[in-house]
Parts: structure tokens; sequence; C-alpha cells
């Protein structure tokens, strides 16, 4: 396969080119690397459409028969791992290395995803009848994922859609389109025609979908407040939908840690992918018993990491994705130059092509700070003291958001204690996002509704259908 150009959409098992193209931007240098296809809205109505089609036989092939062929999918993601994770590093900017543990997971999740089963609740089993509740699958799935993890967030969403009978129409982000488009590609020989649609496309795209009449459900990874307007325009028809949204992660280091070793750990809980990542801990609460010797071994560690071109030997860290957000977190680090925070590290600007941003680490802002309160999504961190860990549980939790949270100890027991306390959806101790395909992942308040992964991120994809069979009284 040629990973290098003639990029289609998938619309019903065909390579369709777009109704016109739009730019892709190699955001290590700001250069254009291709043209991708940009959808119209008949071309969204034949990709619908063609789902539509092919619901009933996906839906009524055996579940063995669909779990054999996510398997055959992570399969052909595997053979070709290698054009995949050079692409991605192409469009996203992330080194080879992280671009390859990207792809190489997606295949993982497939085939954890392909090791569950859907439950059949059995209600009543009596001498008058027998009452059952299994899950059926909802129809055709609208799924919208993000430029940061673009294949692997797909694949969140494709694979338990998929394995529930549902078929899937699939927009990845105009940032990051030619990964997935790719992906489309190498699937049309694994899965019938029409139980996978690929389209891409700008900013219209997306509203298209959320509001389409043959979509059933919606399926969105983003921020908070794209989030909202996408539940806002699925309601006019009722659209299921599972949001995974906006995080701002709190870790909270116990004074009992290790400093030496907990260092580097922080550093990529707060840096890994370039800080672009919804469970990044963006805000590190440390008791003050520890506090300086950790904020200095941070500093030190982080002065040893390569940040460039991702596609260039030893760069641990690449650029921003794109120039919207690049702007953004340029605007937090003005802000809190403009407020005089103190910079442990990093806060001036990049001199030369690209979306760069040195490494920052911020001490001790104040709470209210916009660089604390927001999600960074960009390469910040934020160093806050505490004087006890009851402070650190109560700013923990004094956020809109709920995704992620950790906590670190050497006292593993103790740590428990507090991650319990934690209001978010997935707590860690002495470690941070960890995901498995057989573990749920759900944020709380406004870091989504629904859940991605485990047993009840597959339930996600279907809707709940009680049958009820009275039976034949003996004379």
């Amino acid at each position: 396969m040629n990973f290098d150009a003639d990029y289609t959409m998938t619309i019903d098992g065909q390579g369709v080119a777009g109704a016109s193209t739009f730019p892709v931007i190699n955001p290590a240098n700001e250069q254009v690397i291709a043209q991708a296809p940009d959808c119209s809205r008949e071309q969204l109505d034949l990709a619908v459409a063609a789902a539509r089609k092919a619901f009933p036989k996906w839906r009524a092939t055996p579940f063995e028969e669909r779990r054999a062929l996510l398997q055959a999918m992570a399969g052909a993601i595997f053979a070709n791992l290698d054009g995949l994770k050079r692409l991605l590093t192409l469009e996203q900017g992330k080194p080879f290395a992280d671009a390859e543990f990207e792809v190489g997971g997606a295949g993982f999740f497939l085939q954890g995803t392909a090791t569950m089963d859907l439950p059949v609740t059995v209600n009543e089993d009596s001498a008058e009848r027998r009452s059952e509740t299994r899950h059926v699958p909802i129809g055709v799935v609208g799924a919208i994922s993000p430029w940061n993890f673009p294949v692997i967030l797909a694949i969140f969403k494709l694979g338990p859609a998929l394995f529930a009978g549902n078929t899937v129409v699939l927009k990845p982000s105009p940032f990051t389109p030619l990964t997935t488009l790719k992906l489309g590609e190498i699937l049309r020989d694994v899965l019938p025609p029409g139980v996978l649609n690929v389209v891409t496309g700008g900013d219209a795209l997306g509203p298209w979908m959320t509001e389409h009449k043959g979509i059933d459900k919606v399926s969105f990874t983003g921020s908070t407040q794209t989030g909202r307007r996408v539940m806002q325009s699925a309601s006019a028809s009722l659209k299921r939908v599972t949001l995974e949204l906006g995080g701002n992660d709190a870790a909270i280091v116990l004074p009992d840690v290790d400093v030496n070793k907990v260092a580097p750990e922080l550093f990529w809980a707060a840096f890994r992918n370039n800080g672009q990542i919804c469970i990044a801990s963006k805000r590190t609460y440390v008791h003050k018993d520890v506090y300086e010797p950790l904020s200095k071994a941070i500093v030190d560690y982080a002065r040893t990491i390569k940040v460039g071109d991702g596609s260039e030997q030893g760069t641990l860290i690449g650029p921003i994705q794109n120039k919207q957000q690049y702007q953004r977190v340029k605007d937090l680090i003005a802000d809190s130059k403009a407020q005089g925070h103190k910079f442990l590290l990093g806060g001036e600007d990049h001199d030369g092509p690209g979306y760069f941003v040195p490494l920052t680490i911020l001490d001790n802002p104040p709470e209210d700070a916009r660089i604390v309160n927001e999600e960074q999504f960009g390469p910040i961190m934020p160093l806050l003291k505490v004087d006890s860990i009851e402070e650190a549980i109560a700013k923990a939790n004094a956020s809109e958001y709920g995704l992620g949270g950790s906590v670190w100890s050497a006292d593993t027991q103790k740590a428990l204690a507090v991650g319990e306390q934690l209001e978010t959806g997935t707590v860690w101790i002495n470690e941070t996002q960890h995901l498995s395909p057989t573990a749920a992942f759900a944020g709380h308040k406004q870091s989504g509704v629904g859940v991605e992964n485990g047993v009840e991120g597959l339930l996600e994809y279907t809707n709940a259908q009680t049958i009820v069979v009275k039976k034949a009284t003996a004379a």
C-alpha cells in the first residue's frame, strides 16, 4: 500500500474522492503534506445510506463471526504498522516510538474487545414464564475522533460498535485525517461493504453527522465545549450519545515518596504526547515536605528531554499538533507571565518553524490562575504546594472536570485511601494513563457522558431488550 498518496474516503467498501479537498499540515515544519478529501453533504448521505443498507445483514452475522473479524482487523493493523506509524508521525507530530505504540495499541484494543461477551440476564424462569434481558445493536453509529490520538481513539469506538452489531460512519479530525483514511482503506478487505465508512471534511461535517436522521448514535471524543454542542444537536432526534470530554486531572504526591524515583514518572504523567492527553496530569499537588526537592528533580529531568520533529532520532516530545491549539497554549503562558507567576522552566517563545512550545514548569501558581483551572492540553506542568493531603484532595475535587486522577506514595494502602476520595472516573495509584480494553473508562461531572471500554463500554452500543415467554400450562 502507498502511504504517501491516494487518500480516499471509504463509502460502501469503495474508495471515493472528496467533492473538494483541504490541506493537511505537518506541525513540525508547517508544510502542507497532502490534500485530504472534503466530504460533501451528499457524500455523507451516501455513507449513511451504505451503513443503513449493511446493518440488517451485519446485525444478523453470528457473534462469533464478528469476534473473528475484530481479530482480523487487528491483524491488518499489525501488518501495516510501519506505514501507519510513519504517516501518523507526519500528520500528528508525535515521535515514531509513540506513533508505533498508538498504532500497535489499536490492534491490542481490538483483540481485547474481541474477548468480551454481551451479557444475557435471566430475570425469571418459573413455571409460568421465562423472562430474559439481552442487548441488541442500536443501528448506525456516527463516530467522531480527535487529533491527539487519531488511531487508537477511533478504535475505542469502532471495536465495540462493530462487535455489538452496529455499522459505522467514522469521521476523524480535519487536522489528522490521513492515517484514518488509510486505516479505512486497509479494512476494506476485512469488513463487508458498508459496515465501516470513513469520511473526512472540515468544520461542517461534524454537525451534519450529529443532526443526520439516518444516524442512531453519536460517539464523540473531544473538548467539553464541543461535546455540549454535540449533545444538543443529537437531542433533536434523541440519538444515543457517548461523550468522552475534557479533563483537568490532578496528581497528589504524598510526603513519603522516593523523590528521585517518582520525578520522571510525574514528568511523563504531565508531558506524554506533549501534554495533549485528556488524562494527562494537569495539576500536580505536592506535599510541602517534599515540594522543593521534587520540583528540582522534575526540572532536572525535563532538561534531559529532546523536543523536536518526531521523525528525528532521539526526539521524545514533538510539536503541538495544530496552530489553533498552539496559540491557545501560548496565550495561557502569556497570561501567567502577565500575572507574575514564577517559571521553573520554559515560558519563552520558540524561534523557528513548527508549533513548538518549550517544556514549561510553574512554581506554585495561585489556585484560581487560568493555567491551573483550565485544561492546558500542552507542555505545561503547574506544581502546587499543599500543607496537607486533605487540602490536596479538596483542591483536586474543586473542578468542573472529573476524568482521572492519580496518587503517589510509598504506602499503597495510604494512597488508595486518598484515591477513593477523588471525584473522577479513573484513579491510578503510583502510575497514570494505563487503560485497558476490558476496563471501563468514564468521565464524571463535565468530563463526559457514558462509558468507553470494558463490558460497560460495549453495552453503550446496544439497546436493552427484554423477552418474556409465557409457558404452556399443565392441564
